[in-house]
């Protein structure tokens, strides 16, 4: 018979007080065993609190803003089935750790994700002889087609240990989990493990040969970070990132390192264009009319015009995949970092109902309110700091993008009309673009032509 158990806050690198941040379930949730509960913010790192059972929320003990240490009750889980699945709760996971753990079956087959099978490594030997256990009677029967499969693989003291959500992250970064030490409890491996070891890589602590990864073993040989105890140098006050600046930072670090980039600068005359924008802020007061909604309008004929920017380099970096839709990364300075929620289906939509969701989106983004969904599925981004100033800069490329438009502020400029100087309003264009797919040529072209749809808008009609 079911019965209800306690899911308390593991070890956590002997930290107190500290505060929950997100709650990641709510009473009546079905989680699997290592599904995150709540996430936890010390001054050094964020961390998720992993289920230690599978089974059904019946009450959440705590809210965003609660203060908890090792040991806190952070739910009541009722466990599925007999208990089986089950992992034995926190006092008996901490009497028992030198038991090797046993492999758990799956209810389901997954080629793509047979480490999933797998409980957590731990430091004991391994056993001398491993039995896989059978799958659940009520599974379906294999599928004739079969896939290469490593046994070994599988083994508990092969497969590193860390939850779905950490290894579809270490994958997006190119990271072999295997060469990621966990920090956590039992060896388990967090994002911030996975960060650690990106930002060690790059920084030249880890030898690129051994680092592991396809993204990560192109051959960076750098000399170690320099470390340097500031404080001996005048007064220092220690302010730890925010969750999206560490994020961020992985990326932007991976993306820098291993696309070409090059930036081809450029200028448009938008004198007519915002007139135009003016008089549609007069007419149409209930939605705000910015130059970014013209900019994404451009973008995607510009995109329609050369299809190669609006593609992406396969993972063997041997085929481009074209993408016939127009889905727009719009990056939105928030209080904690920049995020680059995505605006779908540009080209289906109008003006003004692009400036609403515009409007929307930002909103979202900077009320904390954005979901993953938000931000996938991007073609191409643009990046505009036309409200702050400045003339030109180098914007970097969001992969698996190829390309992103930076737009810095325009300015009143003197033009030779070819019998006088007049005074015509210019919008700066930075393109960075990925080299091994884009040439010089074809990035002059592109920032010409989005000059020309900018300077003439009757143009997006052709």
């Amino acid at each position: 018979m079911a019965d209800i158990q306690q899911a308390r806050v593991p070890d956590i690198g002997g930290h107190s007080n500290v505060p929950v941040i997100e709650v990641l379930v709510k009473a009546g949730d079905t989680i699997k065993k290592d599904q995150g509960l709540v996430t936890l913010e010390s001054d050094k790192a964020t961390m998720e609190v992993p289920a230690p059972f599978a089974g059904v929320v019946r009450e959440v003990k705590l809210k965003v803003g609660d203060e908890v240490s090792e040991g806190a009750v952070v739910a009541m889980i009722e466990v599925a089935g007999d208990g089986a699945d089950a992992s034995p709760p926190v006092e008996a996971k901490i009497s028992d750790e030198k038991t090797p753990p046993a492999a758990a079956p799956s209810s389901a087959p997954n080629k793509t994700a047979a480490p999933e099978l797998v409980a957590a490594p731990t430091t004991s030997p391994a056993p001398a002889a491993v039995s896989v256990p059978s799958a659940p009677a009520t599974a379906p029967p294999p599928s004739s087609a079969r896939a290469d499969f490593d046994a070994d693989a599988v083994l508990p003291e092969q497969v590193p240990y860390a939850s779905p959500a950490v290894r579809v992250f270490a994958r997006e970064l190119g990271v072999d989990l295997g060469q990621v030490k966990g920090s956590e409890r039992g060896g388990r491996i967090s994002k911030q493990d996975v960060q650690a070891h990106v930002k060690a890589v790059m920084g030249g602590a880890i030898s690129p040969s051994t680092a592991g990864g396809a993204a990560l073993s192109g051959g960076l040989n750098l000399i170690p970070w320099p470390q340097v105890d500031f404080s001996k140098f005048g007064a220092v006050e220690s302010k730890p990132l925010t969750r999206i600046n560490k994020i961020a930072g992985a990326n932007l670090a991976r993306n820098w390192a291993m696309i070409p980039h090059v930036t081809q600068h450029d200028h448009a005359d938008i004198t007519e264009m915002e007139a135009f924008r003016k008089k549609l802020g007069e007419e149409h007061k209930d939605v705000k009319v910015t130059p970014l909604v013209f900019l994404i309008k451009a973008v995607v004929a510009a995109l329609k015009k050369y299809p190669s920017f609006n593609a992406s380099l396969d993972a063997a970096n041997e085929n481009l995949i074209l993408k016939k839709y127009f889905h727009i990364g719009i990056a939105v300075d928030t209080p904690d970092g920049l995020v680059v929620p995505v605006i779908r289906d540009a080209d289906r939509k109008g003006l003004l109902e692009l400036a609403h969701e515009l409007g929307e989106i930002s909103a979202k983004a900077r009320d904390k309110k954005l979901g993953a969904a938000d931000m996938q599925g991007g073609c191409f981004s643009i990046s505009s700091l036309g409200g702050i100033g400045g003339t030109a800069f180098t914007p970097i490329i969001n992969a698996p993008e190829v390309a992103i438009l930076g737009v810095s502020k325009s300015q009143w400029q003197p033009v030779w009309s070819g019998s006088e100087f007049v005074p015509r309003l210019l919008l700066p264009l930075s393109l960075s673009y990925d080299h091994r797919v884009i040439d010089g040529a074809a990035a002059a072209r592109f920032t010409a032509y989005l000059a020309q749809v900018l300077g003439d808008l009757r143009r997006l009609l052709l």
